[in-house]
């Protein structure tokens, strides 16, 4: 057993630091997701949406250095407790989620592993058995070096993940394992490859029956009582086709589709900002002068936002902004950039350059 132990000891522990600083990278993603929890129609804490990035903040630091803890022997009652009840939680998170089926996507590593509900709750059940085995087991657990170096190790973990937290949330992600991520053509990240499987769909009929709302497929039509009231028809998806890495992104302006016509610009500025009103008030301020400064050498510059068009106004009066502002899809937006406002400069729908509100006047045209 001692040997199993140091096994499920180097797993968790190395799990657990990868995981975290996968998240660590872009915290305000993983805010996002945890947004999506909050919501009224998955765990309905809506009170806790506005603390969103500071908890994304605390647990993915708190991940990191429970695993940095494991590995040196640090506190090795409060370490397996905290794991415990950590993945706990988590497991039940993510078999609510993969049983409803309320979030497609737990967030576990970030934007740079993708699982599907099912994988992230066996994942979990995984580690849980690990962690089971770790906790019975706690007395094979050692520490690796003398008090007083764990606890350097430890509180050095502590300071280097702040101060990465810090960076990130102030510039950019270290690492952008989004599908927006600079060197990638828009246009051809939306194509569907020659011969890739295509999403198959059953057509479903919604009728009552004795006061009963029933489905019906469209081969099952003919079971259909006469006296049957309909209610609704549906898709059902049946079989998941290749969904290309990006195929929500459009620009649209007064119910006209712009999309085509911006990723043919040579040159293309976009401030993006998903909410306006959420949105720095500071980072705003900086944008007519930018703008100008790009539109005198030779840049087309607009705005994307998911705002309406109220709280553009409002915007551009409070900022004095010039330029347009166009419709993309608030979530789109938030893939392409965490910054609100950031700063995304393409050419013939090439993303070249990505920029936080706060290094644009480091930004070279």
């Amino acid at each position: 057993m001692k040997i199993v132990t140091t096994i499920c000891r180097i797993l968790v522990g190395v799990l657990f630091i990868i995981s975290g600083l996968i998240k660590l990278n872009d915290p305000v993603g993983f805010s996002f997701k945890l947004e999506e929890y909050f919501g009224a129609d998955v765990l309905n804490l809506e009170f806790l949406i506005p603390y969103a990035l500071a908890l994304a903040v605390i647990i993915v630091i708190f991940e990191v250095l429970l695993g940095v803890m494991l590995l040196t022997g640090y506190k090795k009652r409060f370490t397996l407790w905290s794991l415990l009840l950590m993945i706990g939680f988590f497991t039940f998170l993510t078999f609510y989620s993969a049983y409803f089926n309320k979030v497609t996507d737990c967030g576990c590593f970030g934007d740079a592993l993708k699982l599907t509900p099912w994988q992230s709750f066996t994942k979990d059940v995984v580690l849980l058995l690990l962690i089971l085995v770790l906790f019975f087991n706690k007395h094979h657990i050692k520490r690796l070096f003398s008090k007083m170096v764990t606890t350097i190790i430890v509180f050095a973990s502590l300071a280097l993940c702040a101060l990465l937290a810090y960076s990130v949330l102030n510039h950019l992600p270290v690492i952008d394992f989004r599908a927006y991520k600079t060197g990638t053509n828009i246009r051809e990240g939306m194509t569907i490859p020659e011969g890739a499987p295509r999403s198959e769909y059953e057509i479903v009929f919604v009728y009552k029956v004795n006061g009963v709302e029933k489905e019906f497929t469209d081969k099952e039509l003919d079971k259909i009582p006469a006296d049957a009231e309909f209610i609704d028809r549906k898709d059902k998806l049946i079989k998941q086709g290749y969904i290309p890495p990006i195929h929500d992104f459009s620009i649209e302006r007064e119910g006209e589709d712009y999309t085509d016509a911006m990723l043919n610009e040579p040159k293309l500025i976009m401030f993006t900002s998903y909410n306006l009103n959420k949105a720095s008030d500071e980072g705003l301020a900086k944008l007519e002068a930018f703008a100008k400064k790009a539109q005198r050498k030779g840049y087309k510059v607009i705005g994307v936002t998911a705002s309406g068009t109220d709280v553009i106004q409002q915007k551009k009066q409070q900022h004095n902004l010039t330029f347009d502002y166009y419709f993309c899809d608030a979530t789109t937006l938030k893939t392409i950039e965490r910054a609100n406002p950031s700063i995304v400069i393409l050419e013939n729908g090439t993303i070249v350059l990505k920029a936080h509100w706060n290094d644009i006047e480091d930004i070279k045209l």
